[in-house]
């Protein structure tokens, strides 16, 4: 009896052991521990950026600026080193026609100690060629290449007049001739360089100032009493083979050409004798005697 009891012991023991291992074997993997996250440090803040002004092209010096020679460029406030703020408006508007007081590099910041303006005292003098002289014409909107033309540009100047000598034939009345080719342009009134709508005075009178010869001021002068002064851009290259003009830029030379004539432009005026009017009808005539009586004329 005793045995029996001890062996009903051992089985259950034997059960209960082997119960646990095949619970051991089949409880399902605990899941791992989550990973500590790792903290970065938040990147320092980037320095603030503003908005400067720097040469968009190589300049020489006394390049007169004009908008495309200058363009806006992000820095970071500490680099700007003194540079014109893109945000100044009247800072802007005042370089367009800015003198260049030595070579800049593209992409040059862009300084007021860099440039004379048209405002600042001796820009006329710092701006004129040795040996050359400032005039100033007057034009209008049309006149002026409606406000296509800017400081540095090269231009001819063409007289216009017309003559009230009742002796001279039509053709002959209107004419226009060059009297100046290829100079340079100093300064433009600041409204015509904005191309914007002038705030006072006549909005159709502008003035030009031209870089021209000693000899040429007279011609000049002259010119702006007999007619209507009016500009032509010229190309940037200074091969003008459509004009005939081999001289080096910026001499101003007198043209070679003569006047057109309004004879010249337009056929009406071409001065050729009128055609003949045409002959009167042929008549007839025919006498009527009648008796003694004096015979009486017909004409048909």
């Amino acid at each position: 009896m005793l045995l029996r009891v001890a062996f009903f012991v051992l089985m259950a023991i034997a059960l209960v052991g082997f119960g646990v291992v095949a619970w051991v074997a089949l409880r399902p993997p605990a899941p791992n521990p989550s990973p500590i996250a790792q903290v970065t440090p938040a990147d320092p803040a980037s320095p603030a950026q503003v908005n400067i002004l720097v040469a968009a092209r190589t300049l020489t010096a006394g390049s007169m600026l004009k908008p495309e020679d200058f363009v806006a460029r992000a820095v970071p406030a500490p680099d700007n080193s003194g540079a014109i703020a893109a945000e100044s408006p009247d800072a802007v508007r005042t370089l367009t026609g800015a003198m260049t007081k030595h070579p800049m590099a593209a992409g040059t910041p862009i300084r007021d100690g860099d440039v004379i303006r048209q405002t600042d005292h001796g820009f006329m003098a710092a701006a004129l060629r040795p040996g050359m002289r400032a005039v100033t014409i007057a034009v209008d909107a049309s006149s002026g290449s409606a406000g296509l033309v800017w400081p540095g540009d090269r231009v001819d100047l063409t007289l216009t007049q017309t003559s009230t000598d009742p002796a001279l034939p039509p053709g002959r009345r209107v004419s226009a001739e060059t009297i100046l080719t290829d100079v340079r342009v100093i300064a433009i009134d600041s409204q015509l360089v904005q191309g914007a709508a002038p705030t006072g005075g006549d909005p159709h009178n502008r003035t030009v100032t031209l870089e021209v010869k000693p000899d040429d001021v007279q011609r000049v002068s002259v010119a702006k009493r007999l007619g209507i002064l009016s500009l032509s851009v010229r190309a940037v290259t200074p091969d003008d083979t459509a004009g005939g003009n081999t001289t080096a830029p910026g001499n101003g030379q007198a043209p070679k050409g003569g006047s057109v004539y309004a004879r010249d432009v337009s056929s009406a005026l071409s001065g050729d004798p009128p055609p003949p009017p045409p002959p009167p009808p042929q008549q007839r005539t025919i006498h009527v005697f009648h008796g003694s009586a004096d015979p009486k004329e017909f004409k048909y």
